[in-house]
């Protein structure tokens, strides 16, 4: 059998990466503050608020779509179904996704933009380390549904 089949990651290290990386953007923005220029104090703090808002919405939705499926929601558990209805239509990550918005959000709320930098920085190792990860455990337990879901779907947005 092959070692992607089984499982995909050993650990489900992405939403502690996520928790790190906004400890982090706390952290260096309180230790290496970066300047911000705002005029409308209020402005920033309802679209972060609002994003926050969407990323939580996304992924419950997300979550609440894997159970009904009865398939695994952490990413270190094994795929027993290719979900691809849900938020699934439109993102194949919407639970990343939501973390990533989540950050944004706070960065906006905050005027903090470690948030936004930290964001990038989790969205590329999450790639990188994880999502490739289980890409290969989807393709090598679902195939060419998986492939055609791909060409359908994008990987982020």
């Amino acid at each position: 059998m092959n070692a992607y089949r089984t499982k995909p990651l050993t650990y489900p290290w992405p939403p502690f990466l996520y928790v790190l990386a906004m400890l982090g953007a706390v952290a260096l923005g309180r230790s290496a503050p970066i300047a911000v220029a705002h005029s409308q104090g209020w402005i920033p703090w309802l679209a972060g608020a609002a994003l926050v808002l969407i990323a939580l919405f996304l992924d419950i939705w997300a979550m609440k779509t894997l159970i009904e499926r009865h398939t695994a929601v952490l990413p270190h558990r094994g795929s027993s179904h290719l979900v691809t209805c849900g938020p699934f239509r439109f993102t194949r990550n919407p639970i990343y996704l939501g973390y990533t918005v989540m950050m944004v959000g706070f960065g906006l709320i905050t005027l903090n933009p470690w948030f936004f930098i930290l964001a990038s920085a989790s969205v590329a190792v999450t790639t990188a380390f994880a999502i490739r990860n289980e890409e290969l455990h989807l393709l090598s337990r679902f195939g060419f549904e998986f492939e055609r879901y791909c060409r359908a779907t994008s990987r982020w947005i």
